[in-house]
């Protein structure tokens, strides 16, 4: 007979105590946020008083007679997150395609690992290619072809004129979607990768060609996970700082539409303003720029939220 008066009879300590813990973290994480949103604002009173919204459609950024709008650095942001998303959308679909559906068994593990470790490279690594490599290439290849080409159609070619010199608008949003497309493909191929066997092998069996499974099965079924994907690329683009910084120009000018010209992004104006601003509106018009980003940042997660919630519904 086996001794059971060493068996310890389990008790409700350690489940309250994890609780608790848990619980604390949770509201610790709380007090941070709040605790990061009134210093933004606190530090951003000064010019929310000075200006109110129209620090929000104000182009004019003149620190030396203390006049800021932000509405360069906002148009800045908003259209090089655009245009990243536009290019790194299908390329990242295609690659998560590729490697689930169409790639070697052999050429899968290295070449996932490959684009993975782009995301690797640190955003400084990004922007000197950029800047160095990336721009010239795509002044005289892709800016001066644009140009002479779709920049003579009305309308449309206004966002394609001006002189090709490299660094602007449309080479940060390439450089931004270079470097999204590694968290972009990685979830779509996980959230591929978990569809049912059985699905696409009915899909197949039916005569469905790859296209077909792809499309009429495997993205219904993985549709929540891939809208999430593509919000983690949009955060990531809306946060770059350096490799934007390099290649966007920094000017806070906005005398046309063209995305040849050179701009400027919120996190790129923080980058270069900060350390020098002198103490007062200056400084507070940053403050106020850093609390724009987090609203937008803060909307584009509601956003997806709700279009997850919507999808997830519909999916029942």
């Amino acid at each position: 007979m086996s001794d059971t008066s060493t068996i310890k009879v389990p008790t409700k300590r350690g489940d309250a105590i994890f609780g608790l813990l848990t619980s604390g973290a949770s509201v610790f994480t709380l007090l941070m946020l709040g605790g990061i949103i009134a210093s933004l604002v606190y530090a951003s009173w000064p010019t929310i008083t000075a200006f109110g919204f129209d620090f929000l459609f104000t182009a004019n950024w003149d620190p030396p007679i203390d006049e800021y709008g932000a509405l360069v650095p906002i148009y800045g942001t908003l259209v090089t997150s655009f245009i990243a998303l536009i290019i790194a959308v299908p390329i990242s679909f295609g690659i998560a395609l590729f490697l689930t559906e169409l790639s070697p068994v052999w050429l899968r593990r290295p070449l996932g690992t490959a684009i993975e470790l782009l995301a690797a490279v640190p955003s400084i690594v990004y922007g000197m290619w950029g800047l160095l490599v990336f721009a010239p290439i795509f002044a005289k290849y892709v800016q001066a072809p644009l140009n002479a080409t779709v920049g003579e159609i009305p309308v449309i070619g206004a966002l394609f004129s001006g002189p090709p010199i490299g660094i602007g608008l449309l080479t940060a949003g390439v450089v931004l979607a270079i470097m999204i497309i590694p968290y972009i493909a990685a979830v779509m191929r996980d959230v591929f990768e978990v569809t049912p066997v059985m699905l696409k092998e009915a899909g197949y069996g039916m005569g469905c060609t790859t296209w077909e499974v792809v499309w009429k099965i495997v993205l219904p079924h993985t549709k929540v996970g891939v809208i999430g994907g593509i919000m983690l690329g949009l955060g990531r683009a809306l946060g770059e700082t350096m490799a934007v910084t390099f290649v966007i120009g920094n000017t806070n000018y906005l005398n046309d539409i063209s995305l040849f010209s050179p701009g400027n992004s919120i996190t790129s104006a923080l980058a270069n303003e900060f350390a020098e601003a002198d103490a007062g509106l200056h400084t507070s018009a940053l403050m106020e720029l850093g609390l724009v980003l987090f609203v937008i940042t803060f909307f584009v997660l509601v956003a997806s939220k709700l279009l997850l919630a919507k999808l997830s519904s519909n999916g029942r």
